[in-house]
């Protein structure tokens, strides 16, 4: 065969070649999930995360939705659609042992299967994302099963370039305000997305979609990210660990994103004023020292626990208004001042996670207005949260360093071709 005509063959044989390697490594990424439907991605109905409905129906039945009301419970309702109650008791009787009837939820919707005479054949209730409860008329009883939702779930690919702030960059690339603020959360150790984005920056990522009869329900795991701040690449891989379940970020080397702090206990608050010796005070109209970092936000915004712990303090504590103290392993201590309130059951010997929702944002105690005084203490010292290096956590464990390095691999390919691995 002439050297011309291998070259053409080549040619020919090229893009079947690359459609055949990128259907592999798009399953190898997927760890086996069911593979994407035809059609494009068009981003979906981001906003549309709430509990989907499956409504898988009920032959000959007509489909009644209700919403539950504030104050209403499971009998009211049965009631209403002609239950007597002994109907209703058994119902409830029969549904106990999977679900408990006192805890469906203000907001939420019940689908009724009406027949032709009027009598509720099935009942379905969406517990959360990820179950609803099915009950079924049989002759005089009733029989009660929860289901997983069939989501289908689909990768995408997801870029775009912060031109104001990360939310609408992500919002211009088609998605839901949702994703920027779990791509926030993956970099969070590294990165403070207010106090360090810059016009310019770059994202690229590849994250979970999932879909109810082709529509867009909710966003699953991130499964790999890039982000180029100021010039610097950080790369996120998130890795699963066979054995316990337990999944986590590395980079491409196998090192953890994880560090003993969080850089920031907002996802998004604007710095108004920083650790210093000497600063002017609003309230005291005189100078001195401000060890902490002031977060300007919103009255109820959400305030994270930076590092695993245990609470100290969760009280009134003068000037400071509503405070949260809590104690690190390593003589740390850090300190979360003037909240409006503290996060439901949160008191003194209450162990919280790195990350974990502990109080929400105020202006309690002496302030000027709404906003997060955060402090951290080292052994009794005061040391400066945006200047201070943190050690990294554990890297990943080297029995799965191979298994790792394949799915690095595997992202890497889908960051190469996008277009040719997800459609």
């Amino acid at each position: 065969m002439s050297g011309r005509k291998r070259l053409f063959i080549l040619a020919l044989l090229s893009p079947l070649l690359l459609l055949i390697i990128g259907s592999m490594v798009y399953l190898f990424l997927r760890h086996g999930r069911p593979a994407p439907q035809p059609g494009g991605e068009d981003g979906g109905r981001p906003e549309a995360a709430a509990a989907a409905s499956p409504s898988r129906g009920e032959p000959g039945c007509l489909e009644r939705k209700v919403i539950i009301r504030r104050g209403e419970t499971l009998s009211d309702i049965l009631s209403g659609y002609g239950f007597s109650g002994s109907e209703v008791e058994s119902f409830k009787q029969s549904v106990s042992p999977v679900f408990n009837p006192a805890r469906i939820v203000a907001g939420r919707e019940l689908r009724l299967y009406i027949d032709p005479f009027l009598v509720v054949q099935r009942l379905e209730y969406d517990q959360d994302e990820e179950s609803y409860l099915v009950v079924r008329r049989k002759a005089d009883a009733f029989a009660a099963e929860v289901k997983r939702i069939p989501y289908v779930t689909r990768i995408a690919y997801v870029q775009g370039t912060i031109e104001d702030t990360p939310i609408g960059a992500f919002n211009k690339s088609g998605e839901g305000d949702v994703l920027a603020m779990n791509f926030a959360e993956v970099f969070a150790w590294d990165v403070d997305f207010y106090l360090d984005t810059r016009q310019g920056d770059t994202f690229r990522l590849i994250v979970e979609k999932r879909y109810l009869d082709d529509e867009f329900v909710s966003y699953g795991e991130i499964l790999a990210a890039e982000y180029v701040n100021a010039g610097k690449l950080y790369q996120a891989y998130r890795f699963a660990y066979p054995d316990t379940g337990r999944s986590d970020y590395f980079d491409a080397a196998g090192g953890s994103l994880r560090k003993e702090f969080l850089k920031s206990p907002l996802k998004y608050g604007r710095i108004t004023s920083r650790f210093t010796a000497s600063r002017f005070h609003p309230t005291l109209k005189k100078f001195r020292a401000h060890y902490a970092v002031d977060y300007a936000a919103g009255v109820g915004t959400p305030v994270k626990a930076t590092a695993a712990g245990t609470v100290i303090l969760a009280g009134w504590n003068g000037r400071a208004g509503r405070m949260i103290k809590i104690r690190h392993k390593g003589g740390y201590v850090t300190m979360y001042l003037h909240l409006s309130r503290f996060a439901d059951g949160l008191k003194a010997n209450t162990n919280v996670a790195a990350g974990e929702v502990i109080g929400y944002v105020g202006s309690s105690g002496e302030a000027s207005g709404p906003h997060l005084d955060y402090r951290i203490q080292h052994h009794g010292s005061y040391i400066n949260p945006l200047g201070y290096r943190f050690k990294p956590a554990e890297p990943l464990r080297p029995e799965y360093l191979k298994d790792f390095l394949g799915k690095v691999e595997a992202a890497r390919f889908i960051f190469d071709w996008p277009l040719l691995v997800i459609r």
